[in-house]
């Protein structure tokens, strides 16, 4: 169970800081750079918390 919402809880930590890289006043490829960089860093601390890694 406390699997289940560590993995919740990074999901929601993930949104949050999506939604948090899109308010910066930076430029577009930037964006996208550091978008690509929240989500791979999310899906490797979930890969990890179901112990493929």
């Amino acid at each position: 169970m406390s699997i289940i919402i560590s993995i919740l809880l990074t999901g929601l930590v993930i949104a949050l800081v999506l939604y948090l890289v899109q308010k910066l006043p930076i430029d577009s490829t930037m964006k996208q750079m550091a978008q690509i960089v929240v989500v791979v860093v999310g899906v490797v601390s979930v890969l990890s918390y179901l112990d493929v890694f």
